[in-house]
């Protein structure tokens, strides 16, 4: 169907065509009888969500492009929308604006049609109102159950929705107020109307340990247990495998190879080796993918479901694979002292960083090591240069990495281990290269932002006891260098022989969302003459790394930026200044890099290999899907369990950055804990406050006392709300309101005098 959908749309869009009836379009497409009824559905689907018109006399044509969008809706917590339209040949249109009252009963994540009654410019957003609801995202949702007036009602967690949902009679399904419930909504709300669902699960009561995890995963939709069809055919596949059948693979078991991965992997799925070749003085660098492919036969039982998930997801404490683990902590894995299919990528780099030759082998290895980021980035500290951002001239090597191979009494140690002469100089050699590929790819424009992820902290008892901000010092850029690097040679090869491929595309930002980060910085002191000149974005967040503006400029470009995403179109990935890029080095937890790893395996083995880009179009709109949904799934349980913690050490205070300005109030991310709050300006109570948004700050109208972005400020904890996902902070030792303890402060009106009558989007 994905095949013909395309060539009707690109019939009918075509220039020079005259608008017919279905008959005549179907005689056009060359189409046999039999596919008459799939052709007339496919058009039926294509008026139905807007992408089709019928004109007079029922004739067929495209749909106006300013009249009607469809596209993905997404609610603000203050109750207005925003309309993301979908892709229409890999071109992005600008979101659609869309007020409260226009946006019927649309929630968060479903397909709408929409009609635009205004077109975006320079100035303004495109706004729009919600004509119909063409697909839910989903009917099942989670919340807190609790009674009033002899009524049953669930709050559904989150800002989803302004009000409670009814579920019917008091106690279904042995429901208890405060008990975390699922929910199917039977009637969804609008704003002037309650909606209407009925409890289907009961998950326990509010603050129970685990509960929170699996409302989280029914929350999302997120894959459990496997089909037992899946499970049969991956232990078939296990009783298959014989380590010294290598099946006519390139044997690389004898070469010195290690993999680096966090403590607490279970699944290894990339091995790397560098050698300087003595004859040519090249760099030569070789990276090993496990081959899950050669265990997963297409269409299968394990395919299917793999396909159907489309990533791992993982959850604090808890790992939904993609792959039941017999494949993806065992047969696929690539574990220390083990012979292990991979693919293999073998690059060879010139002194001055040429790209000299590449291969691709169907191989197999024994992985001689298995290292932690932390073990390694102990043995780079004794080398010396092991910090944050340690720097080589480009085309030079060092001089440690001269020295092929170290006295062996010079060998280091690692978690109490002696480590071996060959693996101390190789780390050595690993570090110089990535220096050398790191500098290189800068070179060329590519972008650095620092999102620091959140690291949980747990208790005897598996409790949160505190959060800290993860490090990403060289050893996580060594591994991050190579694996770019051999991504990019797998790119470039398919894309050099015009095969199609489902590449990883970053498409550039609009030029009106870089010239408002331009003026953004500028008001904090950091001038950018040229926007898209991405050397200029390069050296504002070089030059704010180490700032307490850091956070919310690097956060501003992000948000500039445009959302990554697989696709098969031609296109740029924009942060990383590549023309051609793929994910091929997670395939056990990405579908994607599966899709690559079976296309080059066809090229190893044939010399040629092709796909069908309507069935590459599908598939990477899935996968870039179901991707936003395991992150946004992980990121929600990290911050619930984050605010849990919190919600018990009111008071506790916090050195913190102000990240964002609004007329309410202003955000402050603590500088320690991942947690950002809001300080209402109802807690202000020393001065009647003006918001200054041109110069993104509140000032004290009688104090002149300023609050502005990028300030540091001691704040402390004031109130949580674990289940809307919000926390507020207030001054440290600043003069309380009278209604503190007693009110939330969100929804409360701001008191506040604006200098510019201008609002900010939120």
């Amino acid at each position: 169907m994905a095949d013909l959908l395309a060539r009707i749309l690109h019939t009918v869009t075509s220039h020079g065509y005259t608008p017919i009836k279905a008959k005549p379009l179907f005689k056009r497409l060359n189409l046999g009888e039999d596919q008459y009824p799939e052709f007339r559905k496919t058009v039926r689907e294509l008026v139905r969500t807007g992408r089709l018109a019928v004109g007079r006399n029922q004739t067929i044509r495209a749909a106006d492009p300013h009249g009607t969008v469809t596209g993905i809706y997404r609610r603000a917590p203050a109750g207005h929308g925003f309309v993301r339209p979908h892709a229409v040949d890999g071109t992005f249109k600008p979101d659609v604006y869309i007020r409260e009252d226009k946006g019927l009963d649309a929630a968060t994540g479903d397909e709408v049609l929409v009609r635009v009654t205004r077109a975006a410019t320079h100035i303004k957003d495109a706004a729009g109102e919600v004509l119909r609801v063409l697909e839910r995202a989903t009917r099942t949702f989670v919340g807190t159950y609790f009674e009033r007036a002899g009524e049953a009602l669930v709050r559904v967690d989150g800002t989803l929705f302004s009000h409670s949902v009814a579920v019917g009679d008091p106690g279904a399904k042995g429901a208890k107020p405060q008990d975390k419930v699922v929910i199917e909504m039977l009637r969804f709300p609008t704003p002037d109307r309650r909606g209407e669902g009925v409890i289907t699960e009961v998950l326990g009561p509010h603050g129970d340990p685990g509960v929170d995890t699996i409302s989280v995963i029914r929350a999302f939709g997120l894959p459990e247990a496997f089909p037992e069809s899946a499970l049969d055919e991956a232990r078939q596949a296990a009783s298959q495998f014989d380590e010294s059948d290598l099946g006519g693979r390139t044997d690389f078991t004898g070469d010195l190879v290690v993999t680096i991965d966090p403590p607490d992997a279970k699944d290894y799925d990339d091995a790397v080796s560098v050698t300087i070749d003595p004859d040519t003085k090249h760099w030569v660098l070789t990276v090993h993918i496990a081959d899950v492919g050669a265990f997963v036969r297409p269409g299968g039982a394990l395919d299917t479901e793999a396909r159907k998930r489309a990533t791992s997801v993982y959850l604090p404490q808890k790992v939904i694979p993609m792959f039941p683990e017999v494949i993806s902590n065992g047969l696929a894995s690539l574990q220390q002292d083990r012979v292990r299919y991979v693919k293999t990528v073998r690059m060879e780099f010139t002194p001055g960083l040429q790209r000299a030759e590449v291969g691709f082998f169907n191989g197999a290895i024994r992985n001689r090591r298995r290292f932690t980021y932390d073990e390694v980035q102990a043995v780079l500290v004794e080398l010396g240069g092991g910090g944050h951002r340690p720097t080589v001239d480009r085309g030079q090597r060092t001089e440690d990495s001269k020295q092929e191979e170290p006295n062996s009494s010079s060998a280091l140690t690692s978690d109490s281990c002696p480590l071996s002469s060959d693996l101390v100089a190789m780390i050595r050699r690993m570090r110089d290269l990535a220096l050398l590929l790191r500098k290189k790819r800068f070179k060329r424009g590519a972008l650095e932002l620092e999102m620091p992820e959140a690291v949980l902290e747990y208790d005897a008892n598996g409790r949160v006891s505190g959060a800290h901000f993860a490090e990403h010092n060289l050893s996580h850029q060594i591994v991050e260098e190579f694996m770019l690097a051999a991504n990019e040679a797998v790119a470039e090869h398919f894309s050099r022989f015009e095969v199609p491929f489902l590449r990883r595309v970053h498409p550039a930002p609009n030029e009106e969302k870089l010239e408002a980060f331009a003026q953004f910085t500028g008001l904090l002191g950091y001038r950018i003459k040229r926007p898209q000149d991405r050397f200029e974005l390069q050296r504002v967040l070089a030059e704010t790394a180490d700032k307490p503006e850091r956070a919310a400029i690097h956060f501003a470009l992000l948000r500039s930026l445009k959302q990554a995403a697989y696709s098969p179109i031609q296109d740029e990935h924009y942060a990383l200044a590549s023309q051609d890029y793929c994910h091929f080095t997670s395939p056990i937890r990405r579908y994607p890099d599966l899709q690559v790893h079976r296309l080059l395996d066809r090229w190893i083995k044939h010399g040629t290999a092709s796909a069908d880009l309507a069935e590459l179009t599908a598939l990477g709109e899935h996968c870039s899907k179901m991707e936003r949904r395991a992150e946004t799934a992980e990121r929600e349980l990290v911050k619930s369990k984050i605010l849990t913690h919190l919600s018990g050490r009111l008071g506790e205070q916090f050195d913190a950055v102000i990240t964002g300005v609004a007329d309410y109030g202003f955000f402050a991310q603590a500088e320690t804990m991942p947690a950002e709050g809001l300080v209402h300006i109802s807690s202000l109570v020393d001065d009647y406050y003006w918001y200054d948004d041109m110069g993104h700050a509140l000032e004290g109208r009688k104090t002149r006392r300023r609050f502005r972005l990028g300030d540091r400020v001691k704040v402390e904890v004031a109130r949580v709300d674990v289940q809307r996902r919000m926390l507020d902070f207030r001054l440290a030792n600043a003069p309380r309101p009278a209604e503190a303890d007693d009110a939330p402060s969100y929804g409360v009106k701001p008191r506040v005098v604006r200098k510019n009558n201008k609002r900010r989007r939120d």
